[in-house]
């Protein structure tokens, strides 16, 4: 939503001079799932507007559009149905009722309490709000709290004051410079009014109420911050009034400058003091919650820390400019303390990940939270002993670590590897939002949007650290070292330089247990990076998933390998027959899993790839294995395996492996024909020679009516070598061919009735070329065979059925 938020700020409402304030995304209550957003906002010109805009996707889905705009004055009711119940379901009286349901009733009540604040701060009618739980009704600030602390309209009392001889000397060198100084007394007078008006008004001179406001007034109210601030401002004004010439070295201008020096020195002490103090004392508070936060996996929320710390925004900006000193020490010290605070609450955190993902409650107790901290007491080291397999061996061992029941082997790789995925999935949607967040905070407590680049060199610079920000030796005017958003980054990196090594380490362990989640990672974190970097290629967020996604990529690539691998060391048995192939199945497995995680993912292209080279790699395989097999036969372990290769790449439909499977398909079919040929033989041995001596006679130019001239080939030889082939004798043959072919295919594959209905049919296609020999060589002899093509039928059925 982080994200949706800022691309809508950004491509909506900034071209419209507009500020969005809250965002709920919701559909109009008992009507199909078409959802949209609604948003508050403001304008950024005065008289403030305050408006409640529809916002949804165009019909192509590529971009969002603005739909309805309503003013918030035309809103009469706010109804939130149930003050007690979460409920979802919302709706605004304007026009008419407009009833909406939300995602989440979280956002309704974050847009809801948001439209109240608008209401009490800018609009006169107040809104009815019924069935809103008091919680969300927050007090506002009240409208005179605009006003200063210390009323800066209090009249001077002019009080006379004797002249010090200081002043004495002054007015007479006045006095001499002027011709008319004393014959025209009057003049004189009015000339030194006329010049001495910059003294005057607001011009170098400092209100009373200001002037309190910046010795003691309250930084830790809203009021006395915002008193403060006109006081800073108006000090600043004071001491940049440009004077005309000579006015410098009159010595009540001097004195006013030296007090207005010395009210900001002052000041500047005592902000920077106090704001050390807030980013220590947020930190105490923030504590408490880690406890919570990491048992239910999510990342502490510092949108209340960010929340109190803008009020003193342009209090920084105004430091930023009178003196830098103070705002670099600050910018510093926030640097160091926050680091310190996220890298505690993202390590928590991510050992909290890695529990989940390794055990259950039993494992995970003997990393218990401690502490108001929530500190886990387990170590990286101590997680690395739970049950999980080596990055050689690609089965999940988690078996052991879930209470499954009776789940089969693959049911739990399923199971385990859609937990894992959740996970991953959370730990990546907790931390973008966190860094969008800090990152949009930096930007605007820091004033580092209106930054430009002043070109200093390295040899320029003195570093500050990080390498954010330099001074030059010579002026000591401090300079940008980089563009506005690489400072911005660099502060990031600092601040969460935690992130990258420990999204390493998680990644590290996803493959441990299951080399498989490399597809998983590598679908969700190209996914993230690409809502980044849609958000701002060039931030920290887009710039550290995208260096992870270069860890995630080389451990998808080292899975692919590891298995060409596991192919190329493959060891058959040779005394039990070979079935289908190991890395055979394991290709299936992997396809399947492979398109269901990659449907519609940004890196297809990489998995196309990995097809490529697995497919080589099976074929390959598949024929040296058949080469070397002496249980099965060559033709066997070919036509097994390419044919449930086909089946696979046929039903997955794998577009970028439709020649693989095409080739697939020709291998099975080839070999399957191949090993019928071979396995079937001669069954009718001695016939097969006798016609193969007639066919030689017709070759030698012998007329086929005249080979039974031929003594050894006459009508006699021919009945006799007939009798030795009785019905019974040629069932027995039959029977033996289909015990050896049964041994030879495996189960598995179910290819035994494909194999023997191919026998049936080429035994036939013999059975018929002897027929058409007989007739051809011996017509009118009425020399037939004792068994017909529908006793081959009749032997061939009732072998399969006995079997």
């Amino acid at each position: 939503m982080t994200a949706i938020k800022h691309a809508l700020q950004r491509d909506i409402f900034t071209p419209n001079d507009e500020r969005l304030l809250s965002i709920v995304n919701v559909c109009k209550a008992g009507k199909k799932k078409r959802n949209c957003f609604l948003c508050a906002t403001v304008t950024t010109e005065r008289p403030v507007q305050v408006n409640v805009v529809k916002v949804k996707k165009s019909d192509k889905g590529d971009f969002y559009k603005r739909q309805t705009a309503w003013a918030l004055r035309d809103l009469a009711v706010v109804d939130a149905k149930d003050a007690v119940k979460e409920n979802p379901e919302f709706d605004l009286h304007l026009d008419k009722v407009y009833k909406w349901v939300a995602s989440s009733t979280a956002e309704k009540n974050t847009f809801i309490s948001c439209i109240w604040k608008l209401n009490q701060r800018y609009l006169r009618k107040k809104i009815d709000f019924v069935n809103v739980s008091a919680q969300l009704l927050e007090e506002s600030v009240p409208s005179g709290e605009n006003q200063s602390v210390a009323g800066g309209d209090e009249e001077a009392v002019d009080e006379y004051q004797e002249l010090n001889a200081r002043e004495e000397q002054d007015i007479e060198i006045m006095m001499e410079g002027c011709e008319y100084a004393i014959s025209n007394a009057e003049a004189f007078a009015e000339k030194l009014s006329r010049e001495l008006q910059v003294l005057d008004g607001n011009h170098m001179d400092l209100a009373k109420g200001h002037i309190k406001a910046l010795q003691e007034g309250d930084l830790a109210s809203s009021r006395g911050i915002e008193a403060c601030t006109n006081a800073a401002d108006a000090l600043l004004q004071c001491m940049n009034v440009a004077l005309r010439p000579g006015h410098d070295m009159l010595y009540a201008v001097k004195q006013q400058q030296q007090r207005f020096s010395d009210l900001r020195e002052q000041f500047a002490r005592r902000l920077a003091s106090h704001l050390n103090n807030v980013f220590v004392q947020q930190g105490h508070d923030q504590s408490s919650t880690l406890a919570q936060h990491s048992i239910e996996l999510t990342l502490p929320n510092h949108h209340p820390f960010h929340r109190d710390l803008l009020r003193y925004a342009k209090l920084m900006e105004w430091l930023k400019s009178t003196d830098y000193g103070k705002y670099e020490g600050l910018t510093k010290n926030y640097m160091d303390y926050l680091s310190r605070l996220y890298e505690r609450e993202i390590k928590d955190f991510f050992e909290v990940a890695k529990i989940k993902m390794t055990g259950t409650t039993k494992e995970g107790k003997k990393f218990g939270l401690h502490g108001s901290s929530g500190k886990l007491t387990g170590s990286t080291s101590s997680l690395n002993k739970l049950s999980v397999q080596s990055s050689g061996n690609r089965r999940s061992q988690s078996s052991s670590l879930l209470d499954m029941g009776n789940m089969s082997a693959s049911d739990l790789d399923v199971a385990d590897r859609t937990k894992f995925d959740k996970i991953f999935e959370q730990v990546l949607s907790e931390l973008e939002p966190l860094c969008l967040a800090e990152q949009d905070f930096i930007s605007k407590f820091f004033k580092l949007q209106q930054h430009q680049n002043m070109g200093t060199t390295t040899n320029e610079a003195e570093e500050m650290d990080g390498g954010i920000l330099c001074r030059s030796h010579n002026s000591g005017v401090p300079q940008a070292i980089s563009s506005e958003k690489d400072m911005i980054r660099q502060m990031m990196i600092k601040i969460f330089r935690c992130i990258e090594p420990e999204l390493n380490n998680l990644i590290a362990l996803g493959d441990k247990i299951d080399s498989f989640n490399s597809l998983y990672m590598l679908v969700k974190m190209s996914h993230h990076v690409w809502t980044a970097q849609n958000v701002d290629p060039a931030s920290f967020l887009s710039t550290t998933l995208g260096n992870v996604l270069v860890t995630v990529k080389r451990n998808f690539d080292k899975c692919i390998s590891n298995q060409i691998k596991q192919m190329e060391e493959v060891k058959i048995s040779k005394k039990s027959k070979v079935g289908i192939l190991t890395f055979v199945a394991e290709f299936e497995e992997f396809a399947a899993l492979a398109e269901s995680i990659f449907k519609n993912a940004e890196r297809r292209g990489d998995l196309d790839k990995a097809y490529t080279k697995l497919i080589r790699s099976v074929f390959i395989n598949v024929e040296k294995v058949a080469n070397e097999s002496q249980k099965t036969p060559r033709d066997v372990v070919m036509m097994e395996n390419f044919h449930r290769i086909f089946a696979t790449l046929s039903r997955l439909k794998i577009s970028c492996l439709e020649a693989e499977k095409k080739d697939a398909k020709q291998k099975y079919t080839d070999h399957l024909q191949s090993y019928v040929i071979y396995s079937l033989g001669q069954p009718l041995e001695k016939l097969n020679h006798f016609f193969e001596g007639v066919e030689a006679r017709v070759a030698q130019g012998i007329r086929e009516e005249e080979v039974s001239y031929q003594l050894a080939f006459n009508k006699q030889e021919l009945r006799k070598v007939i009798k030795e082939y009785p019905g019974k004798e040629v069932k027995k043959g039959l029977d033996n061919l289909y015990k050896k072919v049964d041994k030879h295919l495996c189960e598995e594959e179910n290819l035994l009735q494909v194999v023997w209905h191919s026998m049936q049919d080429e035994f036939i296609r013999q059975y018929k070329h002897f027929e058409g020999l007989i007739a051809r060589c011996y017509p009118g002899s009425g020399v037939t065979m004792e068994f017909t093509i529908q006793d081959i039928l009749d032997y061939c059925s009732s072998i399969a059925q006995s079997h």
